[in-house]
């Protein structure tokens, strides 16, 4: 199988959406992109060592929001403001994901349309 040559904006910016996706594995990234899960984490590791930072420790997988399974509110409203907190940080992390990925797809959009010689 022929090896594919990905640019370096593809690269970075899957690097990004990865790094910027809490929970997320390795396989669910590079399934998202159709790339290979190796591929992906290879260009995670390089990018951690440019960057001289540590790897971050191993991910699971997919965690499970934080609404799911929520009892009633609890009676403290500190405890109450922490949630609120938690959930808008949660919230924020999905929105930056999603906006990583409408840029990856606007820009191989882009890319493609240039590409077709018809």
């Amino acid at each position: 199988m022929a090896m594919k040559d990905y640019s370096d904006e593809f690269r970075a910016d899957a690097v990004a959406l990865y790094e910027s996706t809490p929970g997320a594995t390795y396989k669910d990234i590079a399934a998202d992109l159709g790339i290979n899960r190796a591929t992906l984490r290879e260009w995670v590791l390089r990018d951690r060592a440019r960057r001289g930072t540590a790897p971050a420790p191993a991910r699971a997988g997919r965690t499970t929001p934080a609404s799911a399974g929520r009892a009633d509110p609890p009676a403290d409203p500190g405890e109450r403001i922490r949630q609120l907190e938690a959930r808008v940080a949660e919230l924020e992390a999905s929105e930056r994901k999603l906006a990583t990925e409408r840029d990856i797809l606007r820009r191989a959009a882009k890319y493609f349309a240039g590409e077709t010689n018809w």
